[in-house]
């Protein structure tokens, strides 16, 4: 990518000197955390994730999102980790086979929790989201990027419109991910969880 941070391509790397670069920032902004891995790798050490845990308490005036498809880490490590309010916490839910993510997010000490369907990849009936702050929706994108069915997108939508969950569609994907858009049955749906926009 002709970043110096990706010189080892897809093999896990610890970047220290980048923890603290947010403390500097002086304008509030959000910011995704590792959002090129996972924060919550196996191989990623405690002492790092508890570091930028302390550097984003530290850094209030920013909002931190995390996002894991590692949640069984996530619950492991969760007694050990100073919750700040700044921080939302999500967990990846490509389809129906990956929901017990989202209990280990719910038992979380996470204030603000979110989950990422995407790329969603199959109908997920039966989702639970009692105690998620927020849901976002997205499809495949790049050249081998799988289809996504409207009514896998609807019915997330409706569900979130029922329970007060606000819902955010990021795109339909495809191969031409900008030419696909994300009008969604003739809106945009950027909503953000309440009291946090």
């Amino acid at each position: 990518m002709g970043q110096p941070n990706y010189i080892n391509g897809f093999e896990l790397t610890i970047h220290e000197k980048m923890i603290t670069i947010p403390l500097y920032w002086k304008k509030p902004r959000l910011v995704f955390v590792n959002s090129m891995g996972d924060l919550f790798h196996e191989q990623v050490p405690l002492d790092f994730i508890l570091e930028v845990f302390r550097v984003m308490q530290n850094a209030w005036w920013h909002r931190f999102q995390i996002l894991t498809k590692r949640s069984h880490r996530l619950i492991e490590l969760n007694q050990s980790i100073n919750w700040p309010d700044n921080v939302w916490m999500g967990v990846s839910v490509e389809n129906e086979d990956y929901i017990f993510r989202i209990d280990h997010l719910r038992k979380t000490g996470a204030k603000l929790k979110f989950l990422s369907l995407e790329p969603l990849l199959g109908p997920i009936r039966r989702l639970d989201i009692n105690y998620i702050n927020w849901v976002i929706v997205g499809g495949e994108s790049g050249p081998k990027a799988r289809p996504m069915d409207e009514s896998w997108v609807t019915h997330v939508r409706d569900l979130c419109r029922s329970s007060g969950v606000p819902f955010f569609f990021k795109q339909w994907g495809g191969v031409h991910r900008k030419r696909s858009g994300r009008i969604l049955q003739g809106r945009v749906w950027d909503e953000l969880p309440k009291n946090h926009e």
